[in-house]
């Protein structure tokens, strides 16, 4: 996405995976060779804070980084998961007065329960951890439920899994069982790979509007490009690259 990005723009940057083997050597490494951005993913998002010279107020309020930027060797820390995540469901439907459950209260699961409070979502955080969705729900304003809440998935509007269940690698079973869900509602798996997950499989099913990781994905790096670069980002072109890869 990136690398379409800068191509369609004419602009001399590139985009490369690093594999991270010691965060602080890492963050160290951008500073000495001058890397403009970096793309934070897990499981770093909240241990790269305190690695940091300043962080822009909202990643502040979330704590938790996506996205470092490089201003003449003072590195800011962001974050573009929400915008991500509350572009991709706006999309779809209103996020404004939807009663949300939220399963995950880790760094992107953080993301996206500010986000949608922000834009005025009565949210319910379920959390495999039960204290850390207590702590999520104060700092927000959300309710915390039990994991269990999962299983009343149906009497919600939307249900946005925020957890790497679903994932090939890690666990590719759906957090919710498939009669939990129902016609109607809007169901959003963060989880890209693969981008058809057995939630939104059985969502798609049953008659929901569904939403997948990688448009999340897509908006997330458009902020990215544009606080890298300074420019708007080309987001059909970020789209198409996208849409390549993934094979949707």
């Amino acid at each position: 996405m990136h690398e379409a990005g800068y191509r369609a723009l004419g602009l001399p940057f590139t985009y490369v995976p690093f594999e991270v083997r010691k965060l602080a050597d890492a963050i160290a490494g951008m500073r000495g060779l001058g890397i403009r951005g970096l793309g934070v993913s897990h499981p770093f998002k909240q241990d790269v804070l305190c690695l940091l010279d300043e962080l822009d107020p909202v990643a502040k309020r979330i704590g938790a980084v996506n996205t470092v930027v490089n201003e003449d060797g003072h590195l800011v820390g962001h974050n573009t998961d929400w915008i991500g995540a509350i572009r991709a469901l706006e999309e779809v439907s209103s996020v404004a007065g939807a009663r949300v459950l939220l399963l995950g209260a880790g760094g992107a699961g953080r993301a996206i329960a500010f986000g949608l409070r922000d834009r005025g979502a009565d949210v319910t955080v379920a959390n495999r951890g039960p204290r850390t969705a207590h702590a999520l729900a104060n700092e927000t304003g959300a309710r915390a439920a039990a994991w269990d809440e999962r299983l009343r998935a149906a009497e919600y509007d939307t249900v946005i899994n925020a957890t790497a269940l679903g994932q090939a690698d890690i666990d590719p079973a759906s957090p919710i069982p498939d009669d939990a869900i129902r016609s109607g509602q809007v169901v959003m798996d963060i989880v890209y790979k693969p981008v058809r997950t057995r939630l939104l499989a059985a969502a798609s099913a049953r008659g929901a509007r569904v939403i997948h990781g990688g448009r999340m994905l897509l908006h997330q790096a458009a902020a990215q490009f544009e606080m890298y670069t300074g420019r708007q980002a080309p987001l059909a072109a970020m789209d198409a690259a996208l849409r390549a890869a993934v094979g949707e």
